[in-house]
């Protein structure tokens, strides 16, 4: 009598993880969130198995997370880092194992691995008091299954959705690295009394470095050079929204304080607050022999002139879309007497660093330019390439450099 009642009831066991088993599985292909397959899981031990109490600790982003809890007689919110040390081996863990531990309310723990990498561990209690030890055993095996399983679709989802975020990314910097591609100007002047070279070395993101030419008329020019704050997408539809601003606002005045006022409201509009912009904007008059100049914010260029005198042009205002109002503003002015060659960049030049953790520095640019005063533009580039690669030497850049060489005499 009694063998067959134990036989029934190992039949009757078998059949609730069939059940169990086949319930979890067919949530899992509907792919139904974390949160129903946490759900299904307590139920099926709660209601099917009997179990007295049951903890499940899952790892998240390197630290423990309790899922589930119930019939517990503490609160294992301080104690779920001491999990680590109990399953640094591959095997359950029984009362006697758990005794010097906080978990010692509990009669087995179960560790569930994927591959090399713990998942989670779950922690069981009132299953000794059934009094067959075979039972039990068959309890755990199929408790470490199911956790399991349930554990790796859990895994699975959350691998697809890094999967998903980064295809997102990717697309986001494609089209931001679009963007900022056609903002830049298709052709550069090379005239004999105004010609510009430039050059743009990309960083692994995306990020938000514009320069930018624009003839007013035949003696008027507008060179730019700009950085917007962040990276992707974002940074490049405030950069093309700040050169369609740049370019209506100069075709329709040459008064830089105008501009640079009209441009910070209108970069505080569109970015909330939230971005700003660093710029450099010149509008170069060779008919009145004369440079109009603002800084906003950003790196100073350096105006060589041919005798060898090297000024660096500071003056202007606050960066861009920082607050709605300038605060102050000074526009500077040089004379046009000699030849002369103006060099633009973004910080990626100044603020790069080598393997020893040194910073190239203005310093650097300015040795530089001290060497080649009178060649073209192309050849200043050149020469500032050469040294940065050498300086940074195996070290990756940090962020983007752009460089733009404008030279031009009357």
């Amino acid at each position: 009598m009694d063998t067959a009642l134990n036989i029934a009831n190992r039949y009757e066991l078998k059949e609730l993880e069939l059940n169990a088993l086949l319930e979890i599985t067919q949530a899992i292909n509907e792919n139904l969130p974390e949160d129903s397959l946490y759900k299904i899981y307590n139920f099926t031990l709660r209601a099917n198995l009997k179990l007295g109490k049951l903890m499940l600790l899952v790892q998240e982003a390197g630290h423990w997370e309790e899922k589930l809890s119930f019939g517990t007689k503490m609160n294992y919110a301080d104690e779920v880092k001491s999990a680590n040390q109990l399953v640094n081996k591959r095997q359950i863990l029984f009362h006697e194992d758990l005794v010097d531990s906080p978990f010692d309310e509990f009669e087995v723990a179960i560790p569930v691995f994927h591959k090399n990498e713990l998942l989670a561990t779950v922690f069981l209690g009132g299953v000794a008091n059934t009094g067959e030890k075979e039972l039990i055993e068959n309890h755990l095996n199929f408790i470490q299954a199911l956790t399991n399983i349930i554990m790796v679709a859990i895994e699975n989802k959350k691998m697809a959705r890094e999967r998903l975020q980064q295809e997102v990314l990717a697309k986001e910097m494609e089209i931001a690295k679009k963007v900022q591609q056609l903002l830049f100007p298709k052709s550069l002047p090379e005239n004999d009394n105004f010609t510009i070279d430039a050059h743009y070395s990309p960083h692994h993101t995306v990020g938000g470095d514009y320069y930018d030419w624009l003839s007013i008329d035949e003696n008027k020019k507008i060179v730019c050079i700009a950085d917007v704050s962040g990276k992707g997408v974002p940074a490049a539809l405030l950069m093309s929204n700040f050169q369609a601003s740049l370019r209506t606002l100069m075709r329709k005045t040459t008064d830089l304080e105008e501009v640079i006022h009209d441009l910070n409201l209108q970069v505080f509009e569109s970015a909330n607050g939230e971005n700003f912009i660093t710029c450099f904007i010149a509008l170069i008059d060779l008919k009145e022999k004369r440079l109009t100049y603002v800084n906003a914010g950003h790196n100073p260029p350096f105006l060589v002139s041919s005798d060898g005198k090297i000024e660096k042009l500071e003056k202007g205002t606050l960066v861009l879309g920082a607050l709605r109002e300038i605060p102050f503003l000074e526009i500077g002015t040089t004379a046009i007497e000699k030849p002369q060659t103006l060099l633009l960049y973004t910080d990626g030049l100044t603020e790069a660093f080598n393997e020893d953790e040194e910073e190239f520095g203005p310093e650097r640019v300015m040795e530089i330019l001290s060497k080649y005063i009178s060649v073209t533009p192309n050849m200043i580039l050149t020469a500032i390439l050469d040294e940065i690669n050498k300086f940074i030497g195996k070290r990756a850049l940090s962020d983007d450099i752009t460089l733009l060489a404008c030279q031009y005499h009357v």
